[in-house]
């Protein structure tokens, strides 16, 4: 099947957690046989951010590390109906222009052939509801929600059953333990600043515990406004900035803990969404420990895939004990990588993803979806016989 993607941008990260999900699904999608293209505006700000921090060398540095990734940029004269006319399912962003999410929705109201599938990764529907509320859906084959909770707000938007949980997920093909690396540091926390979304919990859940444990820590991301900064500093952490996500895996090898801090609206309006960055250290075989936060939907398990710290308090005694017990450290990074491998790859999202085009895509989506080379049983095993090498 051609499966395209309308993104916000798939070849910039900078401050853009879903180009790391859809990076690994259509990877994975390619790798099963299918052809996997993302169309992404020409002026998106993920990627002008991108070009104004790191330079084209960025850009150069994202082609050379995902060859098999095909990305479009488009402009106002582009031809989208050309773009997906030969298309079996198109899959649109939710950051995508509202005319454009329309234009779409229209073409299959006229008869294109091919699965359209609206994608909402973001907290928008309850902290913003104008904003998709006033998205034009009604052409629309279904939605994919990245959490149940999310899910539910379409439901009762009177989407019916055509609202599916897709979560986000960790490529495991290359967020995976490098066993091999010398640890240089004690703790990594690799997030974004967040438009003062977690602008307290940063500095209970991080920078305090940090300071007072005076521990080796990084910190790397962007958009950290200058008073952050001085209290990294203040604090003793090393401030590095933006990291292409391809590099993760090695900071968190060179690290002994991580740390997850979620965004405030994800705790308070949607548990159980923890987004993909616990998915993807989990997956690198770090241990992990998280601000508050509710697994509504059980996708870990608490107090031994992760520690949960209640308050800034907490957090730092949970920092102690992993760092001065190794067997607690290793058990926890052990049961982490267990709970991805089994249920949160990038793999087991594909096969969601075909069983509901194979229940509720289009005639040519139904037949495609069948006849995929790839089982979940072989994909699942696949994934144990890398974490075991």
């Amino acid at each position: 099947m051609k499966f395209v993607f309308y993104t916000h941008s798939l070849v910039s990260d900078w401050n853009h957690g879903n180009a790391h999900f859809l990076r690994g699904v259509m990877r994975d999608l390619v790798r099963r046989g299918h052809e996997a293209i993302a169309l992404e505006p020409a002026d998106a700000w993920s990627r002008d951010n991108l070009m104004q921090d790191q330079g084209p060398a960025a850009i150069a540095d994202f082609h050379a590390t995902f060859p098999d990734l095909v990305s479009r940029s488009y402009g106002a004269s582009f031809d989208h109906e050309a773009a997906v006319d030969d298309a079996d399912v198109v899959v649109v962003h939710e950051w995508t222009d509202p005319a454009l999410v329309a234009r779409l929705g229209q073409m299959r109201v006229k008869g294109a052939g091919f699965t359209l599938l609206f994608h909402d990764t973001h907290h928008r529907a309850v902290s913003a509801e104008g904003d998709i509320a006033g998205l034009d859906l009604s052409g629309y084959d279904g939605v994919l929600a990245f959490g149940e909770t999310l899910r539910e707000q379409y439901l009762r938007a009177g989407w019916g059953t055509s609202v599916f949980t897709w979560h986000e997920a960790a490529d495991d093909t290359l967020f995976r333990p490098l066993r091999e690396v010398e640890k240089t540091g004690d703790l990594i926390w690799i997030g974004n600043w967040g438009d003062d979304e977690r602008s307290a919990e940063i500095a209970e859940f991080l920078v305090q515990p940090a300071k007072e444990l005076r521990l080796k820590a990084t910190v790397r991301g962007v958009r950290y406004p200058d008073h952050a900064l001085a209290a990294l500093a203040d604090a003793g952490i090393a401030y590095g900035g933006w990291i292409a996500n391809a590099q993760a895996p090695a900071a968190f090898a060179h690290h002994k803990v991580t740390v997850h801090i979620p965004r405030r609206p994800y705790v308070t309006h949607l548990p159980g969404i923890p987004t993909i960055r616990p998915f993807e250290a989990m997956a690198c075989g770090i241990p992990l420990i998280s601000a508050p936060w509710n697994d509504a939907e059980g996708l870990f398990r608490a107090g031994q895939d992760y520690l949960i710290a209640r308050d800034g308090a907490e957090m730092t005694r949970c920092l102690k004990t992993v760092l001065s017990d190794p067997d607690l450290a290793a058990d926890l990074a052990r049961s982490g990588l267990e709970t991805i491998t089994a249920r949160h790859t990038c793999r087991h999202r594909v096969d969601e993803l075909l069983a509901i085009l194979d229940r509720h895509g289009t005639e040519r989506t139904t037949s495609s979806a069948r006849r995929d080379p790839s089982s979940m049983e072989k994909s699942v095993m696949a994934g144990v016989r890398e974490a075991a090498e």
